[in-house]
């Protein structure tokens, strides 16, 4: 319901009717009058279905920034930062190692004896993690991690960077 200013006077509106329900015939008729609207809502669809199933089938997990938060305070996460060392030094979360993306490899020092650990990868923007956490995966790492939206989206949160090397 909803009031109308009718002149000096305050009126009501009735109450919406409740919608009905649209049958397959309707549906039909829509689809065949308005054939690229409806190809466009089915390549859409099946875009959804097969990034979701892309997702869980990666062998990772993505993260937000909160479910990184609490991963570090609960688990002790090791994260590790595949961005260039100058874009490390400008602020990178806080414990993070910085392993460059061109020398990643999954039998590295600082990575191989956190096979049992859990193991976040944060790049610039979240997409150059991908491969990584794919080869982490291959290399027999076991939980995987990459942080969605990378550290774009921890900036964007609002959430500490650290600078320098530290």
């Amino acid at each position: 319901a909803g009031a109308v200013v009718a002149g000096n006077r305050l009126q009501s509106r009735p109450p919406h009717p409740p919608a009905e329900p649209v049958t397959l015939a309707e549906l039909m008729a829509f689809a065949g009058r308005h054939p690229l609207l409806s190809l466009a809502l089915a390549g859409i669809t099946l875009a959804l279905i097969y990034n979701e199933i892309a997702g869980r089938l990666s062998g990772y997990r993505r993260l937000g920034p909160a479910q990184l938060t609490a991963l570090i305070n609960r688990d002790n996460a090791l994260v590790v930062d595949l961005r260039p060392i100058a874009d490390f030094d400008k602020g990178h979360v806080a414990g993070s190692k910085n392993v460059q993306m061109s020398q990643f490899d999954p039998e590295n020092k600082q990575l191989a004896p956190a096979k049992a650990l859990p193991v976040v990868l944060v790049c610039k923007a979240g997409e150059s993690a991908d491969g990584a956490a794919k080869r982490l995966r291959k290399a027999g790492f076991t939980n995987v991690n990459v942080l969605e939206g990378g550290i774009q989206a921890w900036q964007s949160a609002d959430l500490p960077l650290v600078k320098g090397r530290g």
